[in-house]
Parts: structure tokens; sequence; C-alpha cells
């Protein structure tokens, strides 16, 4: 239960300016720039942070290169890492309420949802990285007897990370934890939107006892810090999370630096099917509200198509309407509220822009639409359903990341699939039936990263998370996230 009393005070608590985080030390902008924090829950100036430039991501870049080199973590036995690790986690379930309320305070997602989705979820991730650390191991190829065949998993060195505003510390530790249990060392740039609670997670990593210069953290514009970060060309991996447009210009950096590996998880317009023999209207209904807009619809792979049987569809339309209808939006910091503020004046435009294109291409609004609370200053918008959604319409084909909803009608599964696999992304997917051989068919015809069957949402940190078509490459999550921060070295050894 979440004490009200305990958020209001976390609310009213003053935010410190922050700067960077290099080499185990506050770093001040060598610019001396800095950028207002906002907070979208009533526009106003939380605080302020540094702007780094290029000249401050080279100074964290060496402070990793260093750590890096002379093996002050990687050189440490596996245990007293896993036992730093531990530590961490440890810290931040201690101040799980602290994390979450500044971090809701900076990008306005739900507390409800923030609590479980951002600080816990981190602190669970690191704990089963760090689990991992003493139970990473190498192989013995098969080799004629006169040889032996040695497979080493080595560390790459210096990881550089940019992640997303929406969940901040989940996605922030699906790429740190993995990458430093491998041995690594990180330079982390956070969304200029999101980056307090990251901040707060990298110092109690240090209190943990991760040495100096292992993570440092750079904060500021992405198309400043963030394009330093990638065109560094002593990154030797870079892994990101947002959108495809900025994805290309990742790649196209590390073409023009020093070719590093660049993993990518971006966006997605996944579909959710839903069939008339689902097993439960009611259930699928609840599921598919709850998938696109939770968070204000600000969730990789939610469910932003739902494709609907044609026999079912205006039953099924109106289920959705009922229930969008309820959901309440408004102060994210309300443990009621179910929808919180959309993350930025910029990001709500854009969805009422959707909203208006999808209208101009024929489709129809059958609930929301509309900007609410504007009087309170900050950026809150109704849950949106739009049904008739051609193929041919931009909201079929474009991500949103917004409380909007595509609603298109299939007859028969041979369209379902035609209509799941149209588009460029292939991140997320849901299938409800009570076809078990169905299930499976859908299963193996869908060009996504994750097929849900009869659910959607609430895969853990056990399965990987990753993208087919231009939703990305690599995958977060699970044992497979390490081997993007891990090199194979062969040994060939003659024995005769």
């Amino acid at each position: 239960m979440l004490d009200m009393a305990q958020i209001e005070a976390l609310r009213a608590a003053p935010v410190a300016d922050r700067d960077h985080l290099v080499d185990g030390r506050s770093f001040s902008p060598t610019s001396g720039q800095r950028l207002d924090v906002e907070t979208p829950i009533d526009g106003s100036v939380l605080t302020t942070m540094a702007r780094g430039d290029a000249t401050d991501v080279e100074a964290a870049v060496s402070a990793a290169r260093r750590a890096f080199a002379d093996r002050r973590w990687r050189g440490l036995p596996a245990a007293r890492r896993k036992a730093i690790m531990a530590r961490w986690a440890d810290l931040i379930e201690a101040e799980l309420l602290e994390l979450t309320v500044l971090g809701v305070r900076d990008n306005g997602t739900e507390i409800a949802m923030a609590i479980k989705a951002e600080a816990a979820s981190a602190a669970a991730t690191i704990r089963y990285y760090g689990e991992a650390i003493d139970k990473m191991s190498g192989e013995i190829a098969p080799t004629p007897d006169n040889r032996l065949g040695l497979v080493h998993r080595e560390p790459v060195g210096v990881v550089g990370a940019i992640v997303p505003w929406n969940f901040p510390l989940m996605i922030g530790a699906w790429k740190l934890a993995p990458a430093i249990a491998a041995g690594n060392s990180v330079v982390l740039k956070p969304a200029e939107t999101a980056s307090l609670a990251l901040l707060r997670l990298a110092e109690l990593a240090h209190e943990a006892g991760l040495p100096d210069g292992v993570l440092n953290v750079v904060t500021g514009l992405g198309g400043e810090a963030g394009a330093a970060l990638a065109a560094s060309s002593d990154v030797d991996v870079l892994v990101f999370t947002g959108s495809g447009a900025t994805g290309r210009k990742l790649l196209q950096a590390s073409a023009e630096s020093n070719l590093k590996r660049v993993y990518l998880e971006l966006g997605g317009k996944s579909p959710n099917i839903v069939f008339a023999d689902a097993p439960d209207l009611e259930t699928a209904a609840e599921a598919a509200v709850n998938a696109v807009f939770r968070n204000s619809g600000q969730v990789c792979v939610a469910g932003s198509r739902l494709l609907v049987e044609r026999s079912i569809h205006e039953e099924f339309i109106e289920r959705l309407r009922s229930r969008a209808d309820r959901m309440r939006v408004g102060d994210p910091l309300n443990p009621e509220t179910q929808i919180g503020a959309v993350n930025s004046q910029s990001q709500l435009h854009a969805n009422l822009k959707a909203v208006a294109q999808a209208q101009e291409d024929g489709a129809r609004v059958i609930g929301g639409g509309q900007r609410l609370l504007e009087s309170s200053g900050g950026y809150y918008m109704q849950p949106t359903i739009i049904a008739d959604v051609a193929l041919a319409h931009r909201l079929f084909q474009r991500e949103v990341f917004g409380p909007v909803l595509a609603v298109t009608t299939f007859d028969g599964e041979a369209e379902a699939v035609a209509l799941a696999n149209a588009g460029p992304y292939g991140l997320a997917s849901g299938v409800w039936t009570a076809d078990l051989a169905r299930a499976h068919r859908m299963v193996m015809a869908i060009k996504a990263g994750v097929v849900h069957v009869n659910t959607y949402g609430g895969t853990d940190i056990t399965v990987p998370m990753g993208g087919q078509k231009q939703s990305g490459n690599g995958y977060d999550r699970s044992l497979h996230a390490l081997d993007k921060f891990q090199n194979l070295k062969t040994a060939w050894i003659a024995i005769d």
C-alpha cells in the first residue's frame, strides 16, 4: 500500500541541481551550460542539470577506459563483483519510494505502475545479472586429441548506453546490469526529460562499492551528448532504446568512427489480434486497454494496433469504449490514477496531431482524442480509440507513442497474419484465441520479437526482449543480453 503522506512529502522535496557523474565524482559541465528540468505534472521547473557536450563525453569515456584498462572491476573475484551488485540492488530497494517519486516527477508515469516497473524492476534486473557473474564460463571445443580448443568470453571494453524517457530505470537497468556484470565499463546518457532517477541509481552503485569510473553518467541533449557518445572512437559497443530516426543516426556515427557494434531497440506498432473464439472477451478487452493506455501509451511494446475479427467487432469496440471512459487520467503521484502525464508538451502535440491526421485519412474517433487538465499546466490526454483504420492510413503504419488505439477489422486467420505483418515494425504482438493449434500457427507466422497468447505484457527478466524488421537488433533481458557485451576469443593449442 502506497503511503500518500510520504508521497506528498517527497513531491514537495526540493531537488538539487544535478551535474554529470564521472569517475565516481560530480562533474560540472565544461561549457557551464545547464538545462531546466520540467515536470510534466504541472509544467513547472524542478531543477537544472548539466548540459553535456563532446568534451564532457570524452572525459567520461576516458574515465571508463582507464577503469577497464587497469582491471579495477573485471579483475575482482567473481564472488566480490556479485556481492557488490547484490548490495546495489539492496540499496535501490531501500530507496524504492524515493526513487519512484523522483522518477514520476521527472517523466510523468503513474506511480501505481512506476513503483513496480521502475525502481523495483531495476533492482530485480541488477540482482539477476549479479547472480549470473559466477556462472558465466567459456567452452572447450570437440577437437582432435593433439589440439585443445578453448573459447574464452571476454568483456568488450567501454559500453555507451543511451536510454529513453518512458521507463528510464527499467530500461537503464536492462543496459547497465548485463554490461557491468560482464566486466565492462559504461558511459550512460539518459534522456534529457528523464535523467534524475538514473543519476541517483548510479550514485547508489558507487555506494554499493562499484569502483570509480566503471559507471559514468553524462546528461544533456541527444543531439549533443548522445551524438558525441555515438561518434567516440573509444566506445566499443553502443546500446540504445528509442526512435528509428535516432537509431539510423547512431549506425551512421558508427560507420564514420570506429565501426563499433550498435544494438538498437527501436519503435513498434504492435498488433493485438482478437479472434471471435477468444476464451474470454472481457479479459481480452481489459488487457487491450491496459496494453495501450497505461503510462499514456508511452510503452515500446504497446498494443497500439488492435485487430478484431469482424463477427465480434462492434461488441468488442463497445467493451473497449466503456473501459476507456472509466480510466482515471490525472496526477501521476496519486495512487488511484490509471493514466498519468504525457512526458512533454511536444509529445502531447504529436499525439493530438496523430488523431487529427487519422480523421483526415477517414478513420473514426469513437472515444477520447482531446487534451485534459490544461489548467493544471501539465500534459494530459484522454485515452483515444479510433476505428475504421485502414492499411493505407498513417495511423496503421506509424508509431504514435501516446494513448491512441487504432482498430482494424479482419476476416479470418490469413488476413489477420497479413495485417499483423504489414508495416515496418516487429517488436511485439498479441493473439487471443481458444484454439491451441491456431495459437501455435500465429506464433510462427507473426514477425515480432514477442508474441503474447491470451495475455498482453508481463514478460519478465528471464526471457529476451528484442525486435525484428525496423524494430531493431540484439536482445535485452535474459542471459542472452550478455552476448552484446562480450567478445569470443579462441585459443588453439597444440598438445603434441
